[in-house]
């Protein structure tokens, strides 16, 4: 699947639609650590992952981009860290040059201006001023895989992100995804529609029904929903 396809796609759908979706199809869901958040609200993100991992000089992310196919998202592991910024207006600005849709990182940023300037979508777990002192021994995988938090990353995830946080999931669904992500959102609309209507969410989803149920046979609230067609969780 190309890039502009996967934007398109994903293009009407949140990372709590797909979230939803993934957990529907039993497809692990794989959040980046609540701390990442995009430089701006309102920005998003949605690509192949291209992934790096930073050791203190910018060298990584420089030889990423020279394997970047246009719409890529460039997913960086800095481990966390705080003591250190491993991003900035330069290595952004050589990114949206090569045709990166977006950045993830795993670590904090700098120059927030500029980078707000430059305009590329970035999520990080924050910024400071300082930058990397170290320079640590380059693993063999630097380009093969990412972790985030307790999640790896690799090409053959995409990168899904909006001011809820960032996902990642497998390429090879992606139009799966879409698909059940784009019915849980439509599900929820009528519903809210339906609500600003008079019509209350326990009246949709016969919500003395599911307890009758649950009394009776131990029914979960997920099991009613799945069989009465309602989407509030999954």
């Amino acid at each position: 699947m190309d890039a502009f396809e996967l934007q398109r796609l994903y293009a009407g759908l949140t990372t709590a639609h797909v979230a939803d979706a993934l957990v529907r199809l039993g497809l692990p869901p794989r959040a980046a650590p609540a701390a990442l958040r995009p430089l701006w609200s309102g920005a998003r993100i949605a690509g192949r992952a291209l992934p790096a991992r930073h050791y203190g000089s910018v060298d990584v992310f420089l030889e990423a981009l020279t394997r970047a196919e246009p719409g890529d998202v460039l997913v960086v592991d800095n481990g966390g860290r705080e003591d250190e910024a491993c991003v900035g207006d330069l290595v952004v600005l050589e990114a949206r040059q090569a045709g990166i849709a977006g950045m993830a990182v795993w670590g904090l940023h700098r120059d927030s201006a500029d980078l707000r300037e430059i305009g590329l979508p970035l999520f990080s777990t924050g910024a400071t001023p300082l930058g990397p002192v170290r320079l640590d021994a380059q693993e063999p995988e630097a380009l093969v895989s990412a972790r985030f938090g307790r999640h790896e990353v690799t090409g053959e995830d995409f990168v899904l992100g909006d001011d809820d946080g960032v996902l990642f999931a497998p390429l090879a669904h992606a139009a799966e995804i879409a698909g059940a992500a784009a019915a849980i959102r439509d599900t929820e609309r009528r519903q809210a529609a339906r609500m600003r209507l008079g019509t209350s969410l326990r009246d949709q989803v016969r919500f003395g029904e599911y307890l009758e149920a649950r009394e009776r046979e131990g029914t979960t609230f997920r099991q009613h929903l799945r069989a009465v067609g309602g989407a509030i969780e999954e």
